[in-house]
């Protein structure tokens, strides 16, 4: 019996979202879409080891030593239940139990695909289209999705007669009895394609690689998932698409970073710039504009430019703010002019404070109280 726990790499004691996390980024490893079509059978085992642990009563009967998937694998204790006993006598008795199986219909829905893609910090801010590639099975163009390469409709199997299943006598521990197994002429479909087209083998579909076009909404998350209706791959015989999944991931930015709807960035100042306040063009994602720096400003301190941010998902138009964290430049060496004025300006600064020297204020822990500007300079001086 597989050991479904260890497929998708979780403890026995997993709870349920544990495992639905891990099969999310399991399935997302051995998608054949991405990881490459060798990668599809390991892709079914992931997606059957969940099928059976994402179902709490599946997983009861797995614990119990019952594979759901395989009702031949344990014995009649442990949870076998008259369920898998019909599974069971449907497949040696047919329709004698209420388990009638007919053929199988060629035209099949096709599956959801994935696909991840990175975009811009500036996209993401704004929004915009922007194309992924994807590996996925389309409508095959030669014969438009007949699998037929005439264009003439399936014929009846001979060898069923349209049934899709073939009984046959096989020798048991019971004795002689009467089993059912698909059509091996018709694949189970109870129908043949006389002429298959010679591009897709009768399967009505061909895989390529093509560019879809993707709408990503104005302040999109990073590691946001986007569903594209009926972008998926193309059912068999003309099947309808399934979605397409587009994980999206947002690529670092040099200037800014992102937190919630807000912009952050930082500049560094002269020191006189921040003693007497000046104004500063910056490059924001709308263009240059001008930050007024206030006079006094402090190292750490920030300017906030209101509606300049990301924009705010599900709230069209509006958008976060970008915030400007300053940086003061203290000049760690001084030209004897510039020590002079500095030393003017110190004695000037303790005569306006009445000559007294405050006291170094020391703490346990960081001070709440920002250092001052004049103290922070003495520091890099000293």
């Amino acid at each position: 019996m597989a050991d479904y726990y260890e497929v998708l790499g979780v403890d026995r004691n997993a709870s349920e979202d544990e495992i639905k996390k891990a099969y999310r980024k399991m399935s997302r490893k051995y998608h054949p879409d991405i990881a490459g079509p060798e990668f599809e059978d390991k892709f079914k085992e992931v997606n059957n080891a969940y099928e059976v642990l994402g179902n709490a009563e599946k997983r009861r009967m797995y614990d119990s030593g019952v594979d759901p998937n395989n009702p031949n694998s344990g014995g009649f204790g442990g949870g076998f239940d008259m369920g898998d006993m019909g599974d069971v006598f449907s497949s040696f008795f047919g329709g004698a139990f209420g388990g009638s199986q007919g053929p199988v219909p060629r035209t099949q829905p096709g599956r959801d695909a994935l696909a991840s893609m990175s975009v811009d910090l500036k996209t993401a801010v704004f929004g915009g289209t922007e194309q992924v590639r994807v590996n996925t099975f389309v409508l095959c163009p030669q014969c438009s999705g007949t699998g037929s390469a005439d264009g003439s409709r399936p014929t009846t199997c001979p060898d069923c007669q349209g049934q899709g299943m073939r009984q046959k006598v096989v020798r048991t521990m019971l004795g002689q009895m009467m089993t059912t197994a698909p059509c091996e002429r018709c694949e189970g479909h109870g129908n043949i394609i006389s002429n298959p087209c010679s591009s897709c083998m009768g399967h009505g579909r061909v895989r390529t690689t093509r560019n879809i076009g993707v709408n990503v909404p104005a302040g999109i998350r990073d590691d946001s998932r986007i569903r594209l209706a009926s972008q998926g791959e193309v059912g068999e015989c003309g099947g309808a698409a399934g979605d397409l999944y587009v994980d999206i991931h947002i690529k670092p930015d040099k200037q800014f970073t992102r937190d919630g709807d807000d912009l952050h960035c930082w500049v560094r100042v002269p020191m006189i710039w921040a003693v007497l306040g000046h104004d500063v063009d910056i490059d924001t994602f709308d263009g240059t504009r001008t930050l007024q720096v206030p006079a006094g400003c402090q190292p750490e301190d920030t300017v906030t430019l209101k509606g300049l941010g990301a924009g705010r998902l599900r709230d069209d138009g509006a958008r976060g703010d970008l915030v400007v964290h300053v940086a003061v430049e203290i000049p760690t060496k001084l030209s004897d002019d510039e020590r002079g004025l500095m030393e003017q300006l110190e004695q000037s600064y303790e005569e306006s404070h009445g000559g007294d020297k405050k006291p170094v204020a020391q703490s346990s822990r960081p001070t709440r109280e920002k250092k001052g500007f004049f103290s922070k300079l003495k520091d890099a001086l000293s």
